[in-house]
């Protein structure tokens, strides 16, 4: 396991927003992830910094951080499942999908996200989610030290969230999906067509984390805020996607503060105009 003092984790955010923390954690497996948890509770998790807001310059806390480890990707090819350690990405899991010809999983392949933090949001786009390939899921319960699993009726999936998101407490370990054999070309191309459809409407060009919001009931985040003219709107240099107004781009030296300011104005202008509660969809730290 590796461990750094006064660690920069601007390259570990995918806004680029500059902070630094006292100390971090890389485990490299259960074991290690277990030996922090029983010396104290008390880390900031931190996955592939793909749906995270860090409002601070410098944290005092520890952090663990899942970023190119903790993450072995396996495949059984009798029974078609694919299992992965929370740190593995969803495009680690889509690929090897497509090395054995496993079908079900394409949608994975451009969303930029870590397995934990996947499973922990219900990920997905409008070709599929999280909840409908997701067997079971292993994960440390710190309630009480003990390692759990829970299968997919039991974790309470909905869009956008999980029970993990509900209870704190939990650690996800590894997660197990359920796939069907299917053809490499056609998997290869329904991957790529995927993700063509997706760079042509979202920002691509400037450092951000997704969908800002979560989509409200019977409406979507990108018209309205069209409507009021907020596309390109600034605080700092966090701006509201040109490209796609669902989004905020850090188009420099954007800092968690110009972010949380953007968003709060965003919030009332969509309140007082539609009467709308935008609901983040990303974690602010």
């Amino acid at each position: 396991m590796k461990v750094y003092k006064d660690f920069d984790l601007t390259n570990y955010n995918a806004y680029r927003l500059k902070a630094k923390c006292s100390r971090v954690f890389f485990p490299e497996n259960e074991h290690d992830l277990l030996e922090l948890y029983r010396l104290k509770r008390d880390y900031i998790l931190l996955g592939n910094g793909y749906n995270v807001i860090l409002t601070q310059t410098y944290y005092d806390e520890d952090f663990i951080v899942f970023n190119g480890n903790f993450n072995t990707v396996t495949v059984d090819k009798e029974s078609h499942i694919i299992s992965a350690e929370s740190g593995a990405t969803t495009l680690d899991v889509s690929e090897k999908a497509l090395e054995h010809s496993l079908a079900g999983v394409e949608f994975y392949f451009d969303i930029p996200s870590s397995i934990g933090g996947a499973v922990v949001m219900n990920a997905g786009t409008k070709e599929g989610n999280t909840q409908s390939i997701l067997m079971k899921v292993r994960y440390l319960d710190l309630a009480d030290m003990t390692v759990k699993e829970k299968h997919n009726e039991d974790l309470e999936l909905t869009y956008r969230n999980s029970l993990f998101q509900k209870q704190k407490d939990k650690v996800i370990l590894k997660a197990w999906f359920q796939l069907q054999k299917g053809d490499a070309e056609e998997i290869k191309t329904i991957m790529e067509e995927s993700k063509a459809r997706r760079w042509a409407k979202q920002p691509r060009d400037y450092p951000n984390c997704g969908s800002v919001y979560k989509r409200p009931p019977g409406r979507f985040v990108g018209p309205m805020l069209d409507e009021l003219g907020l596309k390109g709107y600034r605080v700092g240099d966090a701006e509201i996607s040109k490209k796609h107004s669902g989004f905020i781009v850090n188009v420099g030296n954007a800092t968690g503060p110009d972010i949380l300011d953007l968003i709060r104005y965003t919030k009332e202008r969509v309140k007082e105009t539609f009467g709308v509660d935008l609901e983040v969809e990303q974690r602010i730290i």
